[in-house]
């Protein structure tokens, strides 16, 4: 990436900036040689911003590797070029190939040409961050056919990010959009993000948090939108659209409303007047991210209205435009009365959007969290997902690590989201899985996707622990292609990230794989989430949130354990499935074990399918996890003078911290239910 040192970033930390963009050079000269040729004289036969990203990132990250000054040209002038071109007619075997607007060929030909071709510009741009993956693994370029289409057709990150600078659920510095109540000018680091952005082919960004408070609401009116006007500028040359979190009650807080009631005319004017004035600044706006009714926030229930008539009225104002209105269903009773046994949080999606399915505007899209509680370590899919029919959705997953240890403690996060794109919902029978759903194929949707909540800041390495950087990286690889392994996205960020050394390959690979596993095994277990501290959500507390109003309940007493869900004799969320799934949730014989607390409430001598009982494997795990927790300290170690010392000593640092908070977490998850059960630990380990 760029070398100017930026927001405090000296030259000890650049590595930890650029990412997985180091374009360091290349050691092998037997690579070079044979590479150079193919990449010294680069052809752009057309004109356009997003071309001029694509060339400038190709002349920046060939001179850095290669050491060379590539040529650039409008013509082929020479007999070996990379030529990037909307002609895909030209290049063979053209009939076999269909390329969406977003998609790209690459094609070596007769070993002299490698042609970077696609329908679009943005298509072309997403080709050239592909060649220079390949590069900066040191994969052979001489014979390439690669044809590639992203599966989602909306790849978007949401920002929580606060006008005074602060971040909800941030663990990695300040806003790199906001500071003090006005936009940050550093337009370098607003480049250089675009950048990241793109290289993984994310193409959709909103920028502040969908909890909207005061002066945010002021984002959409002329006193802010010069400075979104800019910033969509920088993402547009990177092929990134720009969205705003709005407050659903900006009638009143900024229009001198005295209501936000969705069907009343004052309403509807004072959207289609903002609408207007923002596609005044931005033409190309994305549009609306929009938390109504939802954790105290305005929406259309205080007016007796639904979801569909509040997000309605927001999508007639965008239609005119090409805008969406991103809605998320995240909406359930968070004053709820702990002795309430009824009620139940995980219901509430389903419960409240159901029924509305096929009243959505074409351009409304509702995003659906990828588990019915909160991004917990372990939670089923909702099933929301696919209970839809006929309304557009979006699932949305969280990079940034709430419940997952905050970017303190490593957490790779990809097999958890492959996991919950491969479950199949049986929405259309046997394999609907939700990648099926989420990228459109399988529903009547008009637009599809992936949201997640990001995890960057305004720290050096950009997420605060450098391997959560893995984190971001795979989200992108993933909402591009949902077929992509684990291990694939893992490879990839370790080598470009890290060079292609074996040594730490093998070791933050193996880290990286089993991070998740550790993580569960020293917290929560077997389904029953959450245990953490309120409101910062750091840290064991088991009866944290047991008598508050969240909804978000154990039921631990000295018999048992665990949420009845089911419909026999729970709240009967377990019926939401779709068969077989709601049978196989239903049966405390057939629920798997990981998820046997999140559906039923039972014994801590209950047997599960491993052998164990519930009691010991809480014991076991909680052991086992803070050994693994030393593993990765140790596994750390050995890489000591394969990298710069930075990255070296502040992940070293990280898993330190881990390793000695992972105690805290099995000590006080053990005594607590050794004190609740009294049952001994089998293996007579140190419980206090």
């Amino acid at each position: 990436m760029t070398t100017v040192f930026i927001d405090g970033i000296d030259e000890h930390e650049v590595n930890s900036y650029k990412a997985w963009l180091q374009y360091s050079g290349k050691s092998s000269s037997d690579y070079t040689r044979q590479i150079t040729p193919l990449i010294s004289n680069i052809v752009v036969e057309e004109d356009s911003l997003i071309l001029k990203s694509a060339k400038e990132e190709l002349v920046q990250a060939i001179s850095s590797m290669f050491g060379i000054s590539p040529k650039v040209t409008k013509k082929k002038e020479t007999d070996k070029a990379l030529i990037l071109t909307t002609a895909l007619t030209e290049l063979p075997n053209n009939s076999d190939y269909t390329v969406s607007n977003e998609g790209f060929r690459i094609e070596t030909v007769n070993n002299q040409e490698i042609y970077i071709a696609g329908k679009t510009d943005q298509g072309i741009l997403y080709g050239v961050y592909h060649i220079l993956r390949l590069l900066q693994m040191e994969e052979s370029i001489v014979d390439l056919s690669i044809y590639e289409n992203p599966v989602n057709q909306v790849r978007m990150v949401n920002h929580w990010d606060n006008i005074d600078g602060s971040i909800e659920r941030g663990y990695a510095g300040k806003s790199i959009f906001f500071k003090d109540n006005q936009f940050r000018k550093n337009f370098t680091r607003l480049k250089d993000y675009a950048r990241l952005l793109a290289s993984v082919g994310i193409n959709s960004v909103s920028i502040n948090n969908v909890n909207v408070h005061q002066v945010e609401s002021k984002l959409i009116t002329h006193d802010y939108l010069p400075d979104v006007k800019r910033v969509a500028a920088i993402f547009r040359a990177y092929g990134v659209s720009t969205y705003l979190s709005v407050n659903y009650a900006s009638p009143i807080e900024i229009g001198g409303i005295d209501t936000a009631d969705p069907l009343d005319n004052r309403v509807k004017d004072f959207w289609k007047q903002a609408a207007e004035t923002i596609y005044s600044y931005i033409p190309d706006f994305g549009g609306f991210v929009v938390k109504a009714d939802s954790e105290n926030r305005p929406g259309p229930f205080t007016y007796d209205r639904n979801h569909a008539e509040g997000s309605n009225m927001l999508a007639e104002a965008l239609e005119p435009f090409g805008g969406h209105v991103v809605w998320r269903c995240f909406v359930y009773n968070c004053k709820q009365d702990w002795r309430d046994r009824v009620t139940d949080r995980a219901r509430a999606a389903y419960d409240h959007f159901m029924p509305l399915d096929g009243e959505f505007k074409d351009n409304v899209i509702l995003q659906i969290k990828n588990g019915p509680m909160d991004f917990q370590v372990r939670e089923p899919v909702s099933p929301l997902i696919g209970g839809l029919k006929n309304t557009n959705q979006f699932i949305e997953f969280q990079i940034t690590q709430e419940y997952l240890g905050q970017q303190k403690h490593l957490a790779y996060l990809i097999p958890q989201w492959k996991e919950v794109m491969e479950f199949d919902t049986y929405s259309e029978g046997e394999n609907s899985t939700v990648k099926k759903i989420v990228s459109g194929v399988l529903l009547n949707q008009k637009i599809s996707g992936v949201a997640a909540v990001t995890n960057i800041g305004d720290d050096h390495n950009w997420t605060g622990h450098t391997l959560a950087q893995a984190n971001f990286y795979g989200y992108g690889r993933l909402t591009w292609n949902s077929d992509i392994s684990s291990e694939q996205i893992a490879d990839e960020w370790i080598r470009c990230t890290f060079g292609n050394i074996e040594q730490i390959k093998s070791i933050v690979s193996k880290m990286l794989m089993n991070s998740w596993e550790v993580y569960e095994n020293y917290t929560s277990p077997l389904g029953v989430g959450w245990m953490v501290n309120p409101n910062h959500h750091y840290g064991p507390n088991i009866d944290g949130y047991e008598y508050q109003a969240w909804g978000t309940y154990h039921f631990a007493d000295r018999d048992g354990i665990g949420v009845d869900r089911t419909v026999e004799t729970g709240t009967g969320y377990s019926g939401q499935y779709f068969s077989p799934c709601a049978e196989v949730y239903e049966s405390l014989e057939q629920c798997p074990d990981e998820l046997i607390l999140f559906f039923h409430h039972v014994p801590y001598t209950h047997q599960l399918h491993s052998g164990k009982t519930v009691i010991q494997h809480i014991y076991d795990t909680h052991f086992l996890g803070v050994e693994q927790a030393l593993g990765m300290v140790n596994q750390w170690k050995e890489l000591e003078g394969t990298m710069d010392i930075t990255r070296y000593e502040e992940v070293l640092d990280r898993l330190k911290g881990q390793y000695e908070h992972s105690k805290e977490w099995r000590d006080i998850i053990n005594t607590y239910f050794y004190r609740k059960s009294g049952i001994d630990d089998k293996h007579k380990r140190k419980i206090y």
